[in-house]
C-alpha cells in the first residue's frame, strides 16, 4: 500500500506538471506555430481553418504537446525517485544514465525529425501537386500530421539505448541483430508508410532510412557490449586513457617518420 501511495503521488505530480507547463506553453504557442508552419509558408502557401473552434483547439493541442516535452524532466525525475531506493549503487548509476540519455535522445529525435526529414517531406509533397493544383491545408490536420510525424522519431531514437541495455542483460546479441536486418528493413518501411500515410515512396524512404540507420547503430553498440564482456571474462580491462595515449604515440611516430 505504501508503494501504491507513492506511485499515486508520482502520477499526480507528473500530471500536474504537464498541465502547468501546458498553460505556460499556451503563451508560447504562436511563435512555435510560426516555426511549425514555416515549411508551408516558406513556399508561399497559406494555412486556413474551416471550423469555428479549429484554431483554438489546435493551439490547445499544441500547448499540451509542448507542455509534455517541457515537463518530461519533472516526470522522469519523479519516476527516478520512485525506482532508485530499490536499486543497488551500481544499478543506480546505470538507471540514472538511462534516464538522462533517454531524455536527450527523445528530444534529439524530435528535433532531427522536424529540422531534417519533416521539412524535406513537406516541401516535396507540396511540389508534388504541380502548378495546376492549389494546396488548401487546414491548421488542425496540419498540426496533427506534424505531431504524429515527430513523436515516432523521438521514440525511434531510443533504439541505441534499448539495444545497449538489452545486450547488457543478455537478451539480444549481435548475431540476432544481423539475422534481423531484413526484418528491420521491412518493418521500417511498413512503419514509415503507416505514419506518413503518403503514396509517395520518396517520402516513405525519407522516414524509413533514419529508422534503419538507428538499427545499424544499435547493432554496433550490441557488438561493442559483447566485446567488452569478452574482455572482462578474459581478465582484460579496457583502459580508454591508455588506448588514447598509444594512439597518440603512433600518430606522433608516423609524423616524425614522414618528416
Amino acid at each position: 500500500m505504501q508503494h501504491l501511495e507513492e506511485l499515486r503521488r508520482v502520477i499526480i505530480v507528473s500530471i500536474i506538471s504537464t498541465f502547468a507547463m501546458a498553460v505556460v506553453c499556451w503563451f508560447l504557442s504562436d511563435p512555435v506555430l510560426r516555426i511549425l508552419l514555416e515549411p508551408v509558408t516558406g513556399t508561399g502557401n497559406k494555412i486556413i481553418y474551416i471550423g469555428v473552434t479549429e484554431a483554438i483547439m489546435t493551439k490547445i493541442k499544441l500547448a499540451f504537446f509542448l507542455g509534455f516535452l517541457a515537463s518530461l524532466p519533472v516526470t522522469l525525475w519523479q519516476f527516478w525517485g520512485f525506482i532508485i531506493p530499490a536499486l543497488r549503487k551500481l544499478e543506480r548509476i546505470y538507471f540514472t544514465f538511462f534516464i538522462l540519455v533517454s531524455f536527450l535522445l527523445f528530444i534529439g529525435g524530435v528535433a532531427f525529425g522536424f529540422l531534417v526529414v519533416f521539412r524535406m517531406c513537406v516541401t516535396f509533397l507540396l511540389r508534388y501537386g504541380g502548378a495546376e493544383l492549389v494546396p488548401m491545408l487546414t491548421i488542425g490536420k496540419y498540426v496533427s500530421f506534424t505531431l504524429n510525424f515527430l513523436l515516432p522519431f523521438g521514440l525511434v531514437f531510443e533504439l541505441p539505448l534499448a539495444g545497449y541495455f538489452l545486450a547488457r542483460l543478455g537478451i539480444i546479441n549481435y548475431r540476432m541483430m544481423v539475422k534481423g536486418r531484413k526484418i528491420a528493413i521491412v518493418a521500417a518501411v511498413v512503419i514509415a508508410s503507416a505514419l506518413v500515410a503518403s503514396p509517395d515512396i520518396f517520402t516513405v524512404l525519407l522516414f524509413a532510412a533514419p529508422m534503419y540507420l538507428l538499427y545499424e547503430i544499435s547493432a554496433t553498440i550490441v557488438r561493442l557490449v559483447e566485446w567488452m564482456k569478452y574482455r572482462k571474462q578474459a581478465g582484460k580491462t579496457f583502459n580508454l586513457k591508455a588506448s588514447l595515449k598509444r594512439l597518440l604515440r603512433k600518430v606522433m611516430r608516423r609524423g616524425l617518420t614522414a618528416k
